[in-house]
């Protein structure tokens, strides 16, 4: 390989992440990071410990392909096929929603929800997650606690395949069960395995459609619509709670991730259909994120 006297690592990434910022890429410098670190093998820390490291042109011809793709638009995760979620790396394409720190607090609230602080917990406990996608809430769940059992499910065949490779990736393919399925379906719960659960975890479509159009194209061009949206942002929401009633045991606790504007409504329809000590949590932007509520031991 010829070596470019003139780049450098330092001096490419500055560059890139100018030019990045000019034509209004999101997140300039953390794309050229990542895409960068993704061409020579090392994370965006071992980009700047070797930061005299010479570029070769095989690598910077590969590096421009996807500068390229990026500037089309196409999110960083999908370009190189990954995504670090609690810590745990998934791999990631247009087949599955990107997971994003928002639902990291999700998982946090879900395992308090079952007395699981902190990364592990001894207590058997069996949960649902919904609308699975990538399969980083149930995998993160099982990962940090060895005692935990879950049933994935998704009515993407497309989404299940990458949430059952993310899952051997990261060694718990044997206490996550992912089956294909569609929570509108009159036979839902009663066709799920291993039920009641200790807990029925969350994170549904919930963008109204007549938000669509006003979404980053980073979403509306690469991310699964049918991930993302309903009619009105609420369908799923409601269809859960009530499926969830015949799905919990008796103070078994239903987790959701909010819509920004949604914290009144679902604990409205979550109050309407039994549940309990409604809870509600922001996220790291001040909005309304997290919501729960408990399976009361009367029903």
């Amino acid at each position: 390989m010829q070596e470019l006297k003139e780049w450098q690592v330092v001096e490419l990434l500055k560059t890139t992440a100018v030019f990045f910022e000019e034509k209004n890429v999101d997140e300039p410098r953390i794309s050229a990071e990542l895409l960068l670190g993704h061409i020579l093998g090392q994370s965006r820390l071992q980009l700047y410990l070797h930061h005299n490291r010479p570029v070769y042109q095989d690598e910077l011809d590969r590096f421009r392909v996807l500068c390229r793709q990026r500037l089309e638009g196409r999110p960083v995760q999908y370009i190189i096929g990954e995504q670090f979620f609690y810590g745990l790396k998934f791999t990631v394409d247009e087949r599955v929603l990107i997971p994003r720190p928002e639902t990291e607090l999700l998982v946090d609230h879900a395992l308090e929800s079952l007395g699981m602080t902190g990364r592990g917990g001894s207590r058997e406990a069996k949960i649902l997650d919904i609308g699975t996608g990538s399969g980083c809430i149930a995998i993160t769940m099982a990962k940090l606690c060895p005692s935990l059992k879950a049933v994935a499910i998704d009515c993407s065949l497309d989404a299940l395949d990458i949430a059952r490779l993310n899952a051997a990736n990261i060694g718990v393919e044997s206490r996550v069960e992912f089956i294909a399925g569609d929570m509108f379906s009159e036979l839902f719960a009663a066709s799920l395995p291993d039920s009641p659960y200790d807990l029925v975890v969350s994170n549904p479509p919930y963008i109204p459609e007549a938000e669509w159009e006003g979404l980053q194209k980073e979403v509306k061009h690469y991310e699964p619509k049918i991930a993302l949206t309903t009619p009105q942002g609420m369908e799923c929401y409601s269809v859960i709670a009530v499926q969830a009633k015949q799905l919990l045991v008796p103070g078994g606790k239903l987790c959701f991730e909010l819509h920004a504007d949604a914290a009144e409504a679902v604990s409205n329809l979550m109050t309407f259909q039994g549940f309990t000590g409604i809870t509600v949590l922001k996220d790291y932007s001040g909005f309304d994120r997290i919501i729960s509520g408990i399976f009361p031991t009367g029903n």
